[in-house]
C-alpha cells in the first residue's frame, strides 16, 4: 500500500466497523471524485475491496441489513422495542382514503393493493406535470421493469452486490408512496418482513416543517414525535440497534437542506437545528449504519444531491390488473364492480388517471353512488364532470336534509356551505403558483379562514379538505386530498371570479407587457374587457396563453377543469357555489376555434397536446374526427396538415392502447412546425425515423427523454439534422440510460 493508503488506514483503525466504513468511503470519495458527481457501484465495490484489506481480516464488516442477525438486547431495550412496535401499530394499522371522521377507518391490510413499485425512474418526463408523468407510466409498465415489494427496498437486486444505505422512492402526488410508507411499517410491527430491523422512526416533513424553528438533539426530536421512547435510558442505545429513518413528503418540506456544507454533527445528545439533524442524518455523520427512506414527488426530490442516493426506485401506481384488483376489493356487489371497470375502460382519460390510486377512490365513489341512483344519463365522462359530482357527493354527505339529489336541493345545498367552499377554492388558487399541497395557519389566514374554525370548514368537506393533528406538536396541518381537488377548487375560483366581477383575482392572466400598456387605469380596462358576459372567452384565451407560457406545465391540468366548468351545462350544476350562470356557448365556440388555430412557433408540444385534453373538456372533438378521416385513406397522405391537426394526430397516438411500430415524420405533408408538434408520439413507437426534420434542441430534448423512459425506442434514425453540440449532448444523454433500449441508431 502507498503511504497515503497506509494514512487512511491509520484514520480508521480502532473505529466501529460501521463507521470506518462511512469514513473509508469518504476518504475514497474525495480523492475520486467531484463532489457534484455519483459514486458508481463499480466504485463502491472498490472501496468496499480497500476497506476490508485496510481493516484486515479479522475485522467483520458489517453493512447493516443483514437476515437472521443475531444480538442480545437487554431487557430494558426489548420492552421499548416492543412498545415502539405495539404504538406505530396503532397509528398505521388502519387507513381512511380520504375519510378522516373517527370510525370511518378501515383496516389497511384489508382494502391493500399491492402498488407498482420499480428499481430507477422513468427519467425523461420529471420536468412535466404529473399528469403527463402517469400517462407516461401508464405505457411503461412492461416485463422489463423489475418490478418491487416495497418490503425489499433496502435489499440489493439479484447481481447487485452492494449495500444500500439510503434510498429514494419518486412518484406523482397520490401514487400511493405514503400508503407503501404505512404498509412497509406495518409488516414491521406485525413481523412479516425485515425481522433484523429494532426501530423505524417515520418523520413525515409535514411534521418537521412545524418544528422548522427549534433546537433539538436527534434523541429530543425521536422523543417528541415517539414519546413511547422515554423508557430508553440510555440514548446511545440507538448505535448498538439496526435504525431505519423513514422521511416522507420531501415534497412538503420547508427545511433548508443543505447537502454541499459537510456536516460536523455526529453525536445523538448533541442539540442542532432540525434541519443540520436530517442532513448529518443523510450525510452519515450522525448514526451512520442507520438505514434511510426518503419519498418524494419527482420534481422534488433533487433536493438530495445523487451521490447520497444508493437506490431510487419509482412507484407507479395502479396497473391495469391492479386498478381491476382495487375496485373489486372496494366494491363487494360484484356486477356493479363490473359496469365501474367497463366505464373506465370506455374512456381513455380516466383510464389513465386511474394509474393514481386516489383517483379510483374518487372516481369509485362517484360511480358507486350514481349507479344505486341508477342515475346513467349524467355519469361523468369527462374529468371536470367527475370532480364536479365528488364535489356534489361530498358536501351532501355532510347535509343529510339535501340527499334527494334534485337540482333546487342541490343549489340550497352549495350556498348553505358557499362562504366555505369558495375561501378553499381561494386558497387553492393562491397556492397553485407555487405548488404548495400543505397548508399551515399563517396559509389559512391570508385566505380570511379562522384558523379556529379550521375543523368545522374540514369537517363540512371531510374528504376534500383534510386536518391533520401532530399529536406531539398540538398542532394542525391542512391539506386537500390529492393535488387535482386543489387544481379544481383552483379553477372553480377563477370561474366564480370572473361570474362575480372579482377582477383583482383575474388580473395574473394578463401579461406584463399587457399591464404596462393598460397602467394607470389597468383595473377599469380589464373590467371594460371581461365585464360583458359574451366576453368570457377574453378570460379562457389569457388562461390558455398563460398555461402555455409555462415551462413544466403546472397550470395543465388547471386550464382543463377550468375550461370544463366553462361549459354550461357544467356550471349549472354549481349554480348556488356561483353567483349565477349564463349561456356560454358562444364563448366556448370562440375558445375552441382560438385553441385550434394557434400556429405560433416555439410552443411546447406537450402544452400544446394539453389543448386537446381542454377540447375534449368542451365537448370539441372535431379535429379528432378530421384526423380520423384523414388517417383513413392513404390518398389523404398529400393533404398539408397544419400544425394544430399535427398536435392532435400526437394526442390520438398517445391516447391509445396500442404501441405503433413505427413512425416517419417526412411522410407527413406539414411544416417544420408541425412536424416538431408531433414529435411526443415517438414516446409510444418502436422505431421513429426523424429524418430531414431540422431538429431544434429542444426536439433533441424530447427524443433524449424518450431514450430514458422505461418502453425505449429500439430504432431511430436521426440522419440528415444539424443537431448541434447542446442536441449532441442531450442525445448523449438519453443513450447512456439503463433504460435505453435502442439497437440501430443512424
Amino acid at each position: 500500500m502507498s503511504d497515503s493508503s497506509d494514512q487512511e488506514r491509520e484514520e480508521v483503525a480502532g473505529l466501529r466497523p460501521e463507521d470506518a466504513l462511512f469514513r473509508w468511503m469518504t476518504l475514497k470519495k474525495d480523492k475520486k471524485m467531484d463532489p457534484s458527481s455519483k459514486l458508481t457501484h463499480s466504485d463502491n465495490d472498490e472501496l468496499r475491496g480497500d476497506m476490508t484489506q485496510a481493516l484486515g481480516p479479522s475485522r467483520h464488516l458489517h453493512t447493516g441489513h443483514t437476515p437472521g442477525r443475531k444480538r442480545e438486547l437487554d431487557e430494558d431495550l426489548r420492552r421499548v422495542i416492543k412498545n415502539h412496535k405495539a404504538s406505530l401499530k396503532r397509528r398505521f394499522e388502519n387507513i381512511s382514503e380520504g375519510i378522516i371522521k373517527p370510525g370511518a377507518e378501515i383496516l389497511l391490510n384489508k382494502i391493500y393493493t399491492e402498488l407498482y413499485i420499480t428499481e430507477g425512474e422513468s427519467e425523461g418526463v420529471n420536468k412535466e406535470h404529473e399528469v403527463w408523468q402517469v400517462e407516461s407510466a401508464s405505457r411503461s409498465q412492461s416485463t422489463e421493469d423489475t418490478p418491487i415489494n416495497c418490503n425489499d427496498i433496502f435489499k440489493p437486486l439479484p447481481g447487485q452486490e452492494r449495500h444500500i444505505r439510503i434510498v429514494m422512492t419518486k412518484g406523482v402526488a397520490g401514487i400511493g408512496k405514503t400508503v407503501s410508507v404505512q404498509k412497509f411499517i406495518l409488516d414491521w410491527t406485525d413481523g412479516v418482513a425485515n425481522r433484523d430491523v429494532d426501530f423505524m422512526f417515520p418523520l413525515s416533513f409535514r411534521e418537521l416543517n412545524l418544528v422548522r424553528g427549534d433546537q433539538y438533539s436527534l434523541h429530543r426530536l425521536l422523543l417528541d414525535f415517539h414519546p413511547e421512547l422515554k423508557e430508553l435510558n440510555d440514548s446511545e442505545g440507538y448505535k448498538d440497534c439496526q435504525v431505519v429513518f423513514i422521511f416522507d413528503g420531501l415534497d412538503e418540506s420547508r427545511l433548508t437542506l443543505d447537502l454541499e456544507q459537510n456536516s460536523e454533527l455526529s453525536d445523538v445528545k448533541e442539540t442542532s437545528s432540525v434541519d443540520v439533524l436530517i442532513t448529518s442524518l443523510i450525510q452519515g455523520t450522525l448514526l451512520p449504519s442507520a438505514l434511510i427512506w426518503i419519498t418524494s414527488r419527482p420534481a422534488a426530490a433533487s433536493q438530495i444531491p445523487d451521490q447520497f442516493i444508493d437506490q431510487v426506485t419509482e412507484v407507479r401506481g395502479f396497473n391495469d390488473p391492479q386498478k381491476e384488483e382495487y375496485f373489486r376489493k372496494r366494491i363487494r356487489d360484484e356486477s356493479q364492480a363490473n359496469r365501474i371497470i367497463s366505464h373506465i375502460k370506455a374512456s381513455r382519460s380516466l383510464h389513465i388517471m386511474c394509474h393514481i390510486p386516489v383517483f379510483c377512490w374518487i372516481a369509485a365513489t362517484v360511480l358507486q353512488q350514481m349507479l344505486e341512483k341508477k342515475n346513467i344519463k349524467d355519469i361523468p365522462k369527462t374529468l371536470t364532470e367527475m370532480f364536479i359530482h365528488f364535489l356534489l357527493i361530498q358536501t351532501t354527505r355532510k347535509d343529510q336534509k339535501y340527499q334527494s339529489g334534485s337540482e333546487k336541493d342541490t343549489k340550497k345545498l352549495l350556498e348553505s356551505q358557499r362562504i366555505i367552499l369558495l375561501k378553499l377554492a381561494e386558497l387553492s388558487f393562491k397556492n397553485l403558483e407555487n405548488g404548495n399541497l400543505m397548508f399551515y395557519e399563517e396559509d389559512l389566514r391570508e385566505c380570511g379562514i379562522d384558523v379556529s374554525e379550521a375543523s368545522v370548514y374540514s369537517g363540512m368537506c371531510t374528504e376534500i379538505f383534510k386536518t391533520e393533528n401532530v399529536e406531539s406538536q398540538n398542532k394542525k396541518v391542512y391539506c386537500f386530498v390529492h393535488l387535482s381537488v386543489q387544481e379544481f377548487l383552483a379553477a372553480v375560483f377563477v370561474f366564480h371570479s370572473y361570474l362575480a366581477k372579482n377582477f383583482e383575482a383575474l388580473k395574473c392572466f394578463i401579461s406584463e407587457k399587457e399591464r404596462v400598456e393598460l397602467n394607470p387605469s389597468f383595473l377599469s380596462s380589464l373590467q371594460s374587457a371581461l365585464g360583458l358576459k359574451e366576453n368570457l372567452h377574453v378570460l379562457l384565451k389569457s388562461a390558455v396563453d398563460k398555461a402555455l407560457e409555462s415551462q413544466n406545465g403546472h397550470l395543465d391540468l388547471f386550464l382543463r377543469f377550468l375550461m370544463g366548468i366553462s361549459v354550461e351545462r357544467n356550471h349549472k350544476l354549481l349554480q348556488g357555489l356561483l353567483s349565477n350562470t349564463h349561456n356560454s356557448s358562444h364563448s366556448i365556440k370562440e375558445t375552441c376555434q382560438y385553441m385550434k388555430k394557434l400556429n405560433r412557433e416555439g410552443l411546447s408540444p406537450e402544452r400544446c397536446i394539453n389543448l386537446f385534453h381542454c377540447l375534449f373538456e368542451m365537448n370539441d372533438d372535431s379535429m379528432h374526427k378530421e384526423i380520423q378521416t384523414f388517417l383513413s385513406s392513404p390518398k389523404n397522405i398529400k393533404q398539408k396538415l397544419s400544425p394544430a391537426h399535427c398536435s392532435a394526430l400526437a394526442h390520438m397516438i398517445l391516447m391509445s392502447e396500442d404501441v405503433l411500430d413505427e413512425i416517419e415524420l417526412n411522410k407527413y405533408n406539414t411544416s417544420d412546425e408541425g412536424r416538431r408538434r408531433l414529435l411526443p408520439a415517438v414516446r409510444c413507437c418502436r422505431k421513429a425515423r426523424l429524418a430531414e426534420c431540422t431538429l431544434s434542441e429542444k426536439s433533441c430534448g424530447i427524443v433524449a427523454a424518450v431514450l430514458q423512459s422505461p418502453n425505449s425506442l429500439i430504432e431511430l434514425d436521426l440522419s440528415h439534422n444539424d443537431l448541434g453540440d447542446s442536441g449532441v449532448h442531450l442525445l448523449s444523454k438519453g443513450l447512456s440510460s439503463p433504460h435505453c433500449k435502442l439497437q440501430t441508431l443512424r
